[in-house]
This record gives structure tokens, sequence and C-alpha cells, in this order.
């Protein structure tokens, strides 16, 4: 899949004739414009068969290449640092964090097509660089926004699964509960019933995970809109775009929440295969259980409060300081307070990754978004001394690899600052935005006929002997 990493080269391209077709670090740029070019599926289907002999040529000319050694702590602690799986849609490097399709979060907002002058990146558009591995132009986004538009219709009983549940009920149970509903809308599950050729199994796959991301939107409002606004459902707006049409049917238009929700969704898709809801959805996906099952199984891994209910975590925690110091917290009672946290055995939610060893760049444009829009935003001010103090102490600890700010630590109190104040709702949101790269996964897990995953497990007793063994 080709990759992008010219960024001053790119904007030479842009300003070419329309009929230039140009090859540039990798990455294709297909300039003159046909009704295929609008469409997504033959732009795959144009480049499943290279990909195909791609990975063939790589099985045969490095299949015994080893890509390192396995120690007792790998098996231990997580499977950490192991490379275990193909993931073509993103990679995540420690230092310089996620990269999707080679392009890094400030590429992507300097190359995708906008809704506004110099604004958000439009998730449509990095749904198409997820897929194809090309930067989409306008045209092409728009055409995607009208085909999830036209693909985003939800069955009746899907609402009156959700409805059997206790309002009550943790929103990610019940948006996932819907998304359990929808399933039996699947076509793979249809095709593959009937009898399907293996190298027809990305042609189903496709149907259903554009299905499926159209269909959350609809799905994760309603949810919302049930348990925290007396079940007033507000109808979808056909001349919006994916994002910004999901914000309406939450019930917020202004025009920087819009523009919020594009951030947020398109930072939030993919974050390569390692997570537990990648990892999920390509591990039951490899057993051809259909998008739904798959992504459903993916939605309970991230309700972990080690995965995506981090960020409804920061939002709590952040409130509970003000609550306790007051809203004009000086440096020195926020270093109390974190101290306080940390000797009480628990973290300081939204700081440290598994992976990254600097500031997460989704934190870092997040920021921008706050300086540009909400600069005296009380809770952003807060978040900003917090990223003064926290890391400091945490060194000081000396216990964590990483003690600079992630994802999680800025994406509530935006929300919070446009009227989304519903902590325990903010792991939907990211599941909605999940959707998008472990969806394009799916299709290229099915393109690529990746093989069910099946690794080894031992005992402590097998390690105890094989270590043992290995010391005498």
């Amino acid at each position: 899949m080709a990759f992008f990493r010219g960024l001053t080269a790119v904007s030479r391209l842009r300003s070419r004739m329309a009929n230039e077709a140009t090859t540039l670090g990798g990455v294709r740029w297909l300039q003159m414009q046909s009704a295929s070019d609008l469409d997504l599926r033959s732009q795959l289907q144009e480049l499943i068969p290279e990909q195909q002999d791609r990975l063939k040529k790589l099985k045969s000319e490095h299949g015994k290449v080893q890509l390192g050694n396995i120690n007792v702590d790998m098996v231990l602690g997580g499977m950490r640092g192991m490379i275990g799986m193909l993931w073509e849609t993103s990679l995540l490097d420690p230092e310089e964090g996620i990269r999707f399709r080679g392009l890094s979060i400030p590429e992507c907002q300097k190359v995708l097509p906008t809704a506004v002058e110099g604004g958000e990146p439009l998730p449509e558009g990095l749904l198409w660089l997820l897929l194809t591995g090309k930067v989409p132009t306008k045209e092409q986004v728009n055409s995607l926004s009208k085909e999830l538009l036209a693909r985003s219709s939800v069955p009746a009983h899907v609402y009156k699964a959700i409805d059997a549940l206790p309002v009550t009920a943790h929103p990610m149970t019940q948006f996932t509960t819907g998304v359990m509903a929808l399933q039996v809308e699947s076509e793979f599950q249809k095709a593959y019933d009937k009898g399907l050729s293996k190298a027809k199994f990305w042609e189903p796959t496709y149907e259903d995970v554009l299905n499926l991301i159209a269909r959350l939107p609809p799905v994760a409002s309603y949810v919302y809109r049930r348990i925290f606004k007396d079940g007033k459902s507000i109808e979808a707006d056909n001349a919006l775009d994916y994002a910004a049409n999901f914000s309406h049917m939450l019930g917020f238009d202004d025009p920087k929440m819009l523009e919020l929700m594009r951030l947020y969704i398109t930072i939030h898709t993919d974050h390569e295969g390692g997570n537990v809801s990648a990892h999920t959805g390509h591990l039951v996906g490899s057993a051809l259980s259909d998008p739904y099952l798959s992504f459903a199984a993916a939605l309970n891994g991230l309700a972990g409060p080690l995965h995506g209910l981090a960020n409804q975590e920061v939002l709590l925690w952040i409130k509970s300081v003000i609550e306790e110091t007051g809203s004009g917290v000086t440096t020195d009672q926020l270093k109390e307070y974190v101290w306080k946290t940390l000797k009480s055995g628990k973290v300081v939610p939204g700081f440290g990754h598994g992976v990254l060893r600097k500031t997460d760049p989704r934190y870092s444009c997040q920021r921008e978004f706050a300086l540009k829009h909400l600069p005296e935003d009380p809770l952003f001010q807060l978040v900003s001394k917090l990223y003064e103090v926290v890391p400091p102490i945490l060194t000081e600890l000396g216990k964590v690899k990483n003690p600079w700010p992630n994802v999680d630590a800025h994406s509530g109190v935006l929300l919070n600052h446009f009227g989304l104040s519903e902590a325990r709702y903010y792991t939907v949101l990211f599941g909605v935005s999940r959707s998008m790269g472990i969806g394009s996964q799916l299709i290229w897990d099915r393109a690529l006929g990746l093989p069910l995953e099946r690794p080894k497990s031992v005992t402590m007793e097998w390690l105890e002997n094989y270590c043992k063994n290995k010391a005498a």
C-alpha cells in the first residue's frame, strides 16, 4: 500500500492542472476524474490484486526472516513489544506517534479535504485514505459523504432492541446492543451462507463495513438522547457531512462543535492493530465473523477502563480536582492533589501510553484547537497546568516509561466546553470513530486472505521448565 511523506511537494501537486497524473513519495494522486474515480469500491477493486501479489511476494521471499526475540517478560506482560500481526491502515511510532498510511496527524490536517477553509479534516477523507492509501480530492470525499448518507437508514428493530434495556444501562452497553441488532442485516453472512469464493470475501465485507459506519451515528445519537435528553431524538440533516450530522443528531449545532467533531472522529479512527479494540476486531474477524460481530466485540474491549473508558475518567478526575481545591487551583495545590491520587494507589488518568514515549500528537492537535477556539475555558487552563505539573511528578516517581499526556487528557474538556458534558457517553464517541479504522482493516483482512489468528499459549510450569533447561 502506498505511503506519502512529502508535504511540500503535495502543496505543489495540488496546484497543478486537473488532468495531470503524478506519483510522489509512493503516494498515488489520480487527478483525472471519472465516475469510477469517485467510487471508493472501484478504487479498491483496482488496488487489491497488486496488494495480493505484494503479500505473496513478501511471504515467498522473506517468510523465514526473524522479526525479534520473545522473552518471558513479554509473555507475562501483555505481549508488549511483540510483532504479531499485519495492520495496513496505520503505524504507531513511539517517538512520532500515529501515522495513517504514512501521514502524521499534522500532515493529514494539511492535505485532507475540509468542510470550511482552514478547518479540520473531514473523517470521510481519512476513511478514503485508510482504505486506499491515497489522499482524496474534495469531490471524492463529497461522493463518499453522499454514499454514507444513503446507507444510514437504521431498521426499527434496532431501536426496539435498545429500548428493551433499562435507560440506566451504560451508554456503551446500549450502543453495543444496537450494533448487535444491526447484525441481522449482514451482507457477508448472507453471502457466506449461500456459498462464496474466498477471493470475493472482501466484497460483502465492504458492504457491511460501509453500512455499519453509516448507521453508527444514528444509533449512537439515539442512545445519547434516550439516556440524557428524555428520549427526544433529532432527525438527520441530509445537507451535512458525516461528523457534522452526528453532532447535529446529538443536539449540538455550534459551528465550532461541528469542527470539533470532525477533528475528534478523524484522530480517533485508528491507532495501529495492537490496542485492545483493534486487536479484538481483527481476532474475531479472523474467524470470518462478519463486521458487525467483530466490531461489537471490539466495542466491548473499548468499554474497559484501561482502554476507551479512560476519556470518561479524565474529565471526572479533573472535576474532582476543582471540587476539592476550587476553581482557582494553584500549581502547588495541583501538585499536592496529583501526589494524593498516586499515593492512594490510583493513576492520573490521561497520562502515559503503552507504546508512545512522547506527548501524544492527538493531544497536541486538540490543544491547538482549544487555543484557537476556547483559550479562556477554565477546564482547558487546568489541563494546560496539568501538562506542566504531572510529567515531572511521574518522572520523579520512576515507574512510568511515558509521563506525557495522551489523547484522553484533552478530549473530554473540549466536548464539555460545547455542552456535551455527560462523561459516561464519551466512549461511545470513541467507538463511532474507531469503526473507520477497524472496518478498513477488516476489508483488507478479507481481501488479502489473512488466516485465522491462533497464537500459542503456555503455562507457568512450562515457562519454569523451559527457563530451567535453558540455564542448565
